[in-house]
């Protein structure tokens, strides 16, 4: 407690040193490129100082609170124009002229922060999709994995409506990091049924690297990256807010989120508070009992702007609580409640069905974060820190609502710094340091996995050079983990052994672009990853609620290593934009769960112990959007990933199966409507047989999906309203990495979900 009373103290007394600092300001104008009139509300923004301004009715904006000096990736955008980036060095920088072009391609090239260095996205060699604040509301979702699940290449590991993993090009688990508030999530991620604990409302934009960034996020980045950024804050003197509601009609899910925000010549402040609430969902068959959930959000965020650079303080808490459906059927496919040994079981009563009030099993999920992050210029460069402070608190509740069978208290104290050197013949140097403390207690008398104290440290160096038309990168980096677990007791017994394991790896990268022309472009990498193994992979000793297994862990595991390589082709014109990425990654000491002993059980439970081999992940990428006219937009993507085990010539277990997603939009001109839509997608699932030993197949299915909107001015608000409709012909189906297939429970059937948004002015 003193550490976060400390932190918290050493945040406001900062915060109120400087924040009487002078500011520099930007100044210029944004025109139609064709017919040079101005372009009112146009947004001019500099991602990387979390600045932003508007233009007027004459197309001219300011950009107050900048510093002084420095070279800065400045990016300009305005609905139906292409996006405009441009590096401007603001100790020359004048008064500036952006010029934009009519576009009818929506996806349009962006700004890229969450690599070494920002830069446009095709001048960035690791591949990197983007989901804007619109798209992020288009497609009816109840997590932020879930949102981001259609990107090609990222995938999810359900179980039911609630809780989602993230998988990556077939990686999941601690292989793929979440940065929320520029912070790495911390939060038990090895669980099977642990979701993200996410406000996905609170999310600006979204940014999934694909593919391996430990270079730059150390061990837990072998798969990838999923990026959440908070949006900019609004520029000087403006006072903004938005409402988003959204009701579904499978699971009764109610969900509203409300924001405020602020700038006040630089001191700039955000509120937000969110809820969710849901029933069990229903199926093609029949509704799932207690697979609903709660789900209570407040986020806040407090900080200056100044021509130093900036800092943030963000505050959020995160509480969920939800059921875990385990239920047995009867002869007449009625769900039974669990009985005691040598009674009979109950048919569970109807109400319970689709009740808001959950009951046993269920999670209660408690996150509470403190994250400052600021920006300074430093001497002839830059430098970026976070420090942050995050408490997971997850009950696993099986006999009753108070008292919890397991319950991990876990704690983190991270930082990280990078400073980027000033460039010198388009030379950009970055080297960078980071760290966690972790403890982990447990406060409950069951115990899954052992107390344990952990430290990580990581430094890396990175070099990146720009030319033209090609770009170049290189990157070393040194990480180091300790992890030291206590003797621990069970009803008496001794279960845990003391033990202290630590592990360090030098891994290394390079990356290559390269534009043969404005439409087409190539990037490359190959690099080695590295990932120390979790606490419950090093120790587990039980079961855990909802996965019906008993679990054993192995202290003597040694890290994962990769060595992978990856390339993209991409191509952007007016009417036609397609891509294709390859990827191949090799690992070995693969951590992985296997069933050695099909009539080993404890309690039971079936056997799974933690062991090692090599692997082999490989696959691709592609896509091909089609603008024959502007209102006409036809989008097809698909995705296929093989994992092998090379040591047993096996295929690994929750292999994604192969996708093609399709997608036929019309945006007509309408009078009175602004950027109206209707759309119909068929998302084709192929079947999936290349499976582990233990798991089963599963067979192919489509599903239809249909959605309709469009943003109304009413006076002088808008609002835009929409409906969306997944699994449309009520399509009875299993997904493959679904954690209730074992239990034989089907996805949801049809659902209709009824969306708006209101962005909101206070003060212009």
């Amino acid at each position: 407690m003193k550490r976060i009373t400390l932190f918290m103290l050493l945040a406001c007394v900062l915060c109120s040193a400087i924040a009487h600092a002078g500011q520099g300001t930007i100044t210029g104008k944004v025109i139609d490129a064709r017919s040079r009139q101005a372009l009112p509300g146009a947004t001019i923004s500099i991602p990387e100082l979390k600045l932003s301004a508007v233009s007027g009715n004459d197309g001219e904006f300011t950009l107050r609170n900048s510093p002084e000096r420095g070279t800065y990736l400045v990016e300009v955008s305005y609905l139906g124009y292409k996006a405009f980036t441009t590096r401007v060095d603001l100790s020359n920088s004048g008064s500036l002229e952006f010029k934009l072009y009519p576009t009818a391609v929506e996806a349009q090239e962006v700004v890229i922060t969450g690599t070494a260095s920002n830069s446009l996205n095709k001048k960035n060699s690791t591949s990197v999709a983007v989901l804007n604040k619109q798209e992020l509301l288009r497609y009816p979702s109840t997590n932020i994995v879930d949102a981001i699940s259609r990107i090609p290449g990222v995938s999810q590991v359900t179980t039911g409506a609630a809780i989602s993993k993230p998988v990556i090009r077939g990686l999941s688990y601690n292989r793929v990091i979440t940065l929320s508030d520029g912070v790495k999530q911390e939060g038990q991620q090895w669980g099977d049924e642990h979701g993200i604990e996410v406000d996905q409302y609170k999310a600006g934009r979204v940014e999934v690297l694909r593919g391996a960034a430990s270079l730059l996020y150390g061990s837990d980045a072998m798969g990838g990256v999923i990026n959440i950024i908070d949006p900019l804050v609004p520029p000087v003197g403006q006072v903004k807010g938005e409402i988003v509601g959204n009701y579904a009609t499978n699971n009764g899910l109610a969900g509203a989120s409300a924001m405020l925000e602020g700038n006040a010549n630089g001191f700039v402040w955000r509120s937000r508070g969110s809820y969710k609430n849901a029933y069990g969902y229903n199926t093609p068959d029949y509704r799932l009992p207690n697979s609903g959930f709660h789900e209570t959000n407040l986020s806040g965020m407090v900080g200056v702007n100044k021509k130093w650079g900036y800092m943030h303080l963000d505050l959020s808490s995160f509480r969920q609580k939800l059921g875990l459906p385990e239920f047995e059927k009867d002869e007449n496919g009625n769900f039974l409640k669990e009985a005691e040994e040598g009674e009979a079981a109950e048919v569970l009563d109807a109400s319970l069905y689709k009740t808001r009030n959950l009951f046993t099993p269920l999670q209660d999920i408690r996150h509470y974060k403190a994250a400052l992050n600021s920006f300074f210029l430093v001497g002839k460069g830059k430098l970026k820190a976070t420090l942050a402070y995050q408490n997971n608190q997850r009950r696993e509740l099986e006999d009753d609502e108070v008292n919890p069978n397991l319950f991990f208290n876990l704690k983190t104290y991270s930082y990280d710094a990078k400073y980027y050197f000033n460039s010198r013949n388009d030379w950009e140097p970055v080297i960078g340091v980071s760290g966690a403390f972790q403890n982990n207690r447990n406060r409950a008398a069951e115990l899954l996995i052992p107390d344990y104290d952990s430290r990580e440290f990581g430094a890396f160096a990175y070099l990146k050079k720009t030319w033209q038309k090609s770009t170049f990168n290189a990157g070393v980096r040194y990480d180091y983990k300790d992890i030291d677990a206590r003797q621990m007791f069970e009803d008496g017994n001794a279960k845990f052994s003391n033990f202290n394991n630590n592990f360090g790896n030098i891994s290394g990268a390079v990356g290559f672009t390269h534009e043969f022309s404005e439409e087409l472009s190539v990037k490359a990498n190959v690099g080695s990853a590295f990932r120390a193994p979790n606490i419950a992979e090093l120790s587990a000793d039980g079961v855990h609620e909802g996965t019906s297994r008993y679990e054993v862990g192995d202290p003597t595991l040694k890290p994962e290593r990769s060595i992978y390589a990856d390339a993209s082709l991409e191509y952007n014109a007016e009417k036609i934009s397609a891509f294709v990425n390859v990827y191949n990654n090799r690992i070995n000491n693969y951590i992985y769960l296997r069933q050695f002993d099909p009539s080993e059980l404890i309690d039971n439970n079936p056997v799974y112990h933690y062991t090692q081999d090599k692997a082999n992940l490989y696959g691709m990428e592609a896509g091909f959007t089609l603008h024959p006219v502007t209102w006409i937009h036809f989008e097809n993507s698909m995705s296929f990933t093989r994992a092998r085990n090379t040591t047993t010539d096996e295929d690994l277990p929750f292999t994604p199966a192969p996708v093609l997603r399709n997608e036929l939009r019309f945006s007509p001109n309408i009078h009175s409507l602004k950027s109206p839509w209707f759309s119909v997608g068929l998302d084709n699932f192929f079947r999936q047989n290349k499976v582990d030993r233990f798991e089963t197949s599963s067979p192919g299915y489509s599903l239809l999906n249909m959605s309709v909107g469009s943003t109304f001015n009413l006076k002088n608000q808008s609002l835009t309203v929409s409906v969306s409709g997944n699994n449309m012909l009520n399509k009875a189906y299993i997904d493959h990495l679904s954690r209730f297939k074992t239990d034989g429970f089907l996805n949801p059937g049809r659902n209709i979900s009824f969306n708006i948004y209101i962005p909101l002015t206070i003060k212009k």
